[in-house]
């Protein structure tokens, strides 16, 4: 449909449109959206109501029309959505080795060997990372364990709990450590220690062993095992400490091969058989060793996305028979689309999280604005490096170079195509991927692979709101419900 600005009504606000089958999704910049029929769009947009219209009425609601309300409600949504800008970074991620015992096929995070323990960061360097993690503004706080394999130095990611739960007896912050592992070194005293200090697990399981073995290869036994082990030994912990085993879990990731496209459904019920209540199916990322092993295990765009419609569909259909499992990715934007709660998904937000939401502290004392920065340096590229912790001040980090530039580039107004795109509300980008893939920070998001899988994946799930399904929406509801995880309370609530 062709629009004749001259007649577009002078009451509608700024809004922005895409035509998906036979209806019109309406976004604004307030993050609400309408579903139209042809006949509804051109009303909206020519303001020819008649008396008692409903249209009207909604369109003044959803803020997409103006009256004596809006301006003020207007600044209310935009500063729920994203109240994050009034905060620091609360995401720190520290590499505490780069050493690794398994070789996945697309380790991105360009491993070490085992016996290279040079990788490993020393209990100086942690301490004073912990001290400069407490300067940030943040009133909350997640350290983020990360390798490498952050067992294989498990005694520095043991002391840097511990160091920072006593920072924070009098800083008294919202404090909280995830690991992510591949939980082959994982044994009862570190599973203890663990979870007597409720410490996030996570995992990569690909899908069935087969699979597993072949992406993420274990000289030292089968990786698939380990993970299954300590799935089950965890949940049986919390179970006898009597936490609801919903909330407290050991999470899992999957990342998508060539190997895995024809596998969609069976990757899925891999999941549910091993009592996973979510899955975040996850492309291949562009770094790290993935360049190298492209041949071997990569893919094109549409057949990542029919893999992805596939697995989607089959998990909507397994939640209305009864089964819950959340697909991660689509419950992120589904957080942002039906509620004005920010996931906080550091690759979704505008300006992205680069240096303001998230930091990466490496082994050796340099930080990064990400990790994704930290892993173009590890390929030879440090552009995105802030400094080091000897020599550079928390205040100097935030004002530094990187960090400015990549906010300015991750802000979606600032980005051509983003700006006036439909779904610009949910969605973000991140500078270091468009870097790494077509040389600019800004990228050409006609061209893009991610932006390609972002559009697909939104207009995924507004096929399914556009359907009207009520059993669908009760669905999407459910996913999107935050859960509490409280360890002084037995029976976490919704």
């Amino acid at each position: 449909m062709s629009v004749d600005p001259g007649k577009i009504s002078k009451e509608l606000a700024a809004v922005r449109w895409r035509k998906l089958g036979e209806k019109y999704i309406v976004t604004n910049d307030s993050g609400r959206f309408l579903i139209l029929t042809e006949s509804e769009f051109e009303k909206m947009l020519s303001g020819s109501f008649e008396d008692g219209d409903g249209l009207r009425s909604l369109l003044e609601e959803k803020l997409f029309y103006r009256n004596e309300n809006f301006e003020n409600e207007s600044i209310r949504v935009f500063r729920e959505r994203n109240n994050f800008l009034n905060y620091g970074p609360n995401l720190h991620i520290i590499i505490t080795t780069l050493r690794c015992n398994l070789t996945c096929v697309y380790c991105h995070a360009s491993r070490a060997s085992m016996e290279k323990t040079e990788f490993d960061m020393s209990e100086d360097t942690a301490r004073k990372v912990v001290d400069r993690i407490f300067e940030t503004t943040s009133p909350s706080i997640n350290i983020e364990f990360q390798g490498g394999e952050p067992l294989a130095n498990w005694d520095v990611v043991r002391f840097i709990i511990d160091y920072a739960k006593k920072k924070n007896e009098s800083a008294r912050k919202d404090l909280a450590f995830s690991l992510v592992t591949n939980l082959t070194l994982m044994d009862e005293e570190k599973m203890q220690f663990l979870v007597d200090h409720d410490i996030w697990i996570c995992t990569s399981l690909d899908g069935p062993k087969d699979l597993q073995e072949k992406n993420r290869i274990f000289t030292g036994g089968a990786s698939y095992d380990a993970v299954v082990k300590w799935l089950k030994r965890f949940r049986e912990e919390y179970s006898k400490r009597g936490f609801n085993t919903d909330v407290f879990h050991v999470d899992a990731l999957m990342t998508t091969t060539r190997d895995s496209l024809l596998l969609w459904k069976e990757i899925v019920d891999e999941y549910v058989g091993l009592g996973i209540k979510s899955i975040h199916i996850r492309p291949l990322n562009p770094f790290g060793f993935v360049d190298k092993a492209w041949n071997k295990i990569g893919y094109s765009m549409d057949e990542f996305l029919d893999f992805y419609r596939r697995a989607l569909d089959y998990i909507v259909k397994l939640n209305l028979e009864g089964v819950e499992i959340i697909e991660r990715q689509a419950a992120l934007y589904l957080t942002k689309i039906l509620s004005d709660r920010d996931p906080n998904f550091l690759d979704l937000r505008s300006p992205c999280g680069a240096g303001i939401g998230q930091v990466a502290y490496n082994y050796d004392g340099l930080i990064y604005t990400c990790d994704e920065a930290r892993m173009m340096a590890r390929m030879g590229d440090d552009i995105f490096e802030i400094g080091h912790l000897d020599s550079i001040s928390y205040n100097d980090m935030m004002d530094s170079e990187a960090v400015k530039t990549l906010i300015f580039a991750s802000t979606l107004e600032n980005v051509p195509r983003c700006a006036n795109c439909v779904y610009k509300p949910y969605c973000g980008v991140c500078p270091i991927y468009n870097y790494k893939m077509q040389g600019d920070i800004f990228g050409d998001m006609y061209s893009s692979p991610r932006c390609r899988m972002t559009m697909d994946n939104m207009d995924a799930i507004f096929e399914y709101l556009a359907a009207g399904d009520a059993r669908v929406a009760r669905v999407f509801e459910r996913w999107i419900t935050l859960k509490m995880r409280q360890i002084d309370a037995p029976d976490p609530y919704c």
